[in-house]
């Protein structure tokens, strides 16, 4: 793994695709440990990507390698390490039968469950083994565990504090001295693995902790963090999202702008965070009501319109944590940071654009009506013919009805929120319509 990383360094090559908002911080730290050969625990909130960063960890392995045909452990054909592929590789000579493994083969990883046992780590005897004729003394009767099945590879443990602590002590020969005991056997198997493991901050304190000997033997601790730059925090939902519907960046970016300001309130118990997921889940929320309404007017193209961010206040407020204070206040909360993060979206995409003519038009003509249930074709119809509309669109990058109805909704929304025109929001009964006037 060090090999290929340097190689991937020396040659400019990103050794971690699809890892964002992290190239200044937590990757150079990574890459150090793993020059220098140490294990390493990520400590960070829920939904920074911990995990995405450990299976990251796979591609620094060569494609395939050799393995001993039959082998459990995956043993290197020249360096066979348990008894039984030490006798055949004495008995079969250029005879040993020879596999390739893919490094996707060569990763393993658990999540610490309170059903976790030793055997699942390090391993235990096999009574089939047993039955079979072989006696308890015999290194062959043991069923090796999650650990030593990951000799020459990686072995990831998922939220580590979770482990019991008598299930920890059984890693500290593991890191240390590289080998492992399994109950009574006089057996030492110098395995070849990188251990890696996540953890929660609060875990330290709260459901359980690491032990300090385990901490002790990981070479590196890395802080991981939800990203830094609002374009990081974009580009994490234009990539791990499952959009259906055409989402206009202007909207992902409100998505990404209202987790951002969800993160800093003080409405939202931070010792939870909140997660990469929920952005996700909004982006992926607000495709689907533009999916719905094109189902419902039978609209030919589904686009989504900031009419749609709505419905993530409907649907994702059980994702958050609010602080004990707050309880009956949490959707007044996320509608207020929804009007902001919509509000620095409108100042930063349409800030000099004059409206005035707008206005004025919404001032003595017929007001503008939208909704879930109101296509794009209608709302294009109803909106004045005005400089301002077609300035909107033009700095939006929208092209189809679909999302220049999107673009003018939001210049419409904007000015509500700069308290020039009035909105009137029916309820859903009535069908759900949004009148600026």
């Amino acid at each position: 793994m060090r090999a290929n990383l340097l190689d991937k360094l020396r040659a400019g090559d990103d050794p971690w695709p699809g890892i964002l908002g992290f190239s200044n911080t937590v990757l150079p730290q990574l890459e150090r440990a793993l020059i220098a050969g140490h294990d390493v625990v990520l400590l960070g909130e829920r939904g920074q990507g911990k995990s995405r960063l450990l299976r990251a960890l796979v591609q620094l392995l060569d494609e395939w390698t050799p393995v001993i045909g039959g082998s459990e452990l995956g043993e290197h054909p020249f360096d066979p390490i348990t008894p039984a592929s030490i006798r055949r590789a004495a008995e079969l000579g250029d005879d040993l039968p020879v596999q390739w493994r893919h490094r996707d083969e060569r990763y393993a990883e658990k999540l610490a469950t309170p059903d976790t046992s030793v055997g699942d780590l390090v391993g235990d005897v096999d009574p089939v083994k047993v039955a079979e004729g072989r006696s308890l003394g015999d290194p062959e009767t043991i069923h090796f565990g999650l650990v030593p099945r990951a000799h020459r590879g990686i072995v990831a443990i998922n939220e580590l504090p979770d482990l019991a602590e008598r299930l920890q002590v059984a890693l500290l020969n593991v890191m240390e001295e590289r080998d492992i005991q399994i109950r009574g056997y006089n057996l030492r198997l110098p395995l070849d693995v990188l251990l890696v493991a996540s953890s929660n901050p609060e875990d330290y304190t709260n459901r359980g902790r690491i032990i300090s000997p385990l901490k002790d033997r990981f070479g590196a601790e890395v802080r991981t963090h939800y990203p830094l730059e609002l374009a990081d925090e974009v580009a994490v939902i234009a990539q791990e999202a499952r959009l259906e519907a055409v989402v206009p960046d202007v909207l992902l970016e409100i998505v990404a702008r209202l987790t951002r300001h969800l993160r800093e309130s003080p409405s939202v118990d931070q010792r939870s965070g909140v997660s990469a997921r929920f952005s996700i889940a909004a982006a992926e929320t607000v495709s689907a009501s533009a999916i719905h309404r094109a189902a419902v007017t039978g609209e030919p193209d589904a686009v989504a319109r900031p009419v749609d961010l709505a419905t993530v206040i409907d649907v994702l407020g059980g994702k958050l944590e609010f602080e004990s204070g707050e309880e009956g206040r949490e959707r007044d909360v996320l509608e207020h940071l929804l009007r902001r993060a919509t509000a620095d979206a409108v100042q930063a995409h349409l800030g000099g654009i004059d409206m005035a003519g707008l206005v004025s038009a919404l001032e003595t003509g017929p007001a503008v009506v939208t909704g879930e249930r109101v296509p794009a074709t209608e709302l294009l119809d109803s909106l004045p013919d005005d400089d301002a509309v077609d300035e909107t669109a033009e700095r939006l990058g929208a092209t189809s009805d679909g999302e220049r109805a999107s673009a003018a909704e939001l210049a419409l929304e904007g000015l509500y929120l700069a308290r020039r025109i009035s909105k009137d929001v029916e309820d859903s009964a009535a069908g759900g319509r949004t009148v600026y006037s």
